[in-house]
């Protein structure tokens, strides 16, 4: 039970160090803009020239999905919403549709899992995904079926003109299966992954814990097969999710992470594509305790902290204007001989 994926190719080291050495001769002192400076010189890494090409075609990608672990009250919300928050992004109606229209991007939201009809559903592998802390989320069969699916998605966003890439989650119960997977590989406990999701009371979050512990025993025999543990412990719109981060590795072109649901996939691409994670920047850091070790893990800093616990992707187009901010001071910005202005003695 394995997917191939061919070896990821870093960003370009020369591109970076062009980077570093232009921004030593902009009208600023050297540093003075501190993470914008560094972030800059990702994206001229990731293009491969510096000064950086200014971003034309950023687009999210939200993966939608349903999961049987809801069914035992892990979530504040009902299973329907999902269904209904794919018809809500199709008519620009939610939080991260807004953001992009702000933010300069365009949003496309893919119906993988759900537990109903959609109409964006000619991709779904199948309704819903099992409970994992009793069952298989995914069949073998299915696992492969969504990850393939996700690489076809980065594909086919690629080669529609897309030079930049965000995946979003919508899933009532998702926090479930991301914190299952966090933890099993990044061995914690389950005390230490659960959190509130989409606002639980303390009841439910005894529920939750019990769920995440009992699917942790599951995931646990099949650490070292991405595959396999996304089968027992994601499901499809996660698994997908996965497979659309290590493509996009694979592709060169830069990805902005969103927050848990979307780390917790982050942290499987990495297994399945190794390196993937250089090609990613972290949005945010999401208010779930498991996003943070999900963070540590990959080596990632987040670019933003604003207790931001929605998905959608909305964490992470939040973060977009910084990319684009710092992509735009490389391309933009006057020098100092340029500018005729006296540089550092």
């Amino acid at each position: 039970m394995t997917i191939e994926f061919p070896p990821v190719e870093p960003p370009s080291e020369t591109a970076r160090l062009e980077a570093v050495k232009r921004h030593a001769v902009l009208t600023k002192p050297v540093g003075s803009l501190g993470k914008l400076e560094e972030l800059g010189a990702w994206v001229a890494a990731c293009q491969g020239e510096c000064p950086p090409r200014p971003f034309t075609r950023p687009r999210v990608v939200v993966f939608a999905g349903d999961h049987g672990v809801s069914r035992k009250g892990v979530s504040a919300y009902p299973r329907e919403v999902t269904g209904q928050m794919v018809a809500n992004f199709l008519t620009g109606g939610a939080a991260v549709n807004v953001l992009a229209n702000v933010a300069g991007a365009t949003v496309r939201v893919v119906d993988v899992s759900v537990d109903s009809d959609t109409a964006v559903q000619e991709h779904k592998v199948r309704r819903g995904s099992g409970s994992i802390d009793t069952e298989d989320a995914l069949t073998a069969d299915e696992a492969e079926q969504a990850v393939n699916l996700g690489r076809k998605l980065a594909d086919d966003e690629v080669d529609g003109g897309a030079d930049l890439l965000i995946a979003g989650d919508m899933g009532i119960g998702n926090t479930t299966p991301a914190a299952v997977l966090i933890a099993a590989l990044t061995g914690s406990e389950p005390v230490a992954v659960v959190g509130r999701g989409t606002g639980i009371d303390d009841r439910g979050w005894m529920r939750k814990t019990a769920a995440i512990r009992d699917a942790l025993r599951r995931a646990r025999p099949v650490l070292g097969q991405p595959l396999r543990l996304l089968a027992t412990s994601a499901g499809a719109d996660i698994a997908a999710t996965a497979g659309f981060l290590a493509q996009a590795a694979i592709r060169r072109t830069p990805v902005i992470l969103d927050g848990v649901v979307v780390g917790a996939a982050a942290v499987v691409a990495e297994e399945l594509a190794p390196g993937a994670r250089e090609w990613w920047v972290a949005g945010h850091r999401s208010a779930e305790p498991s996003h943070a070790l999900a963070l540590g893990h990959l080596g990632l800093e987040p670019l933003l902290d604003f207790d931001m616990r929605l998905g959608e992707g909305s964490g992470a187009v939040a973060a977009l204007p910084l990319v684009v901010m710092a992509t735009r001071i490389l391309a933009e910005m006057a020098t100092f001989e340029g500018a005729g202005v006296s540089g550092p003695r």
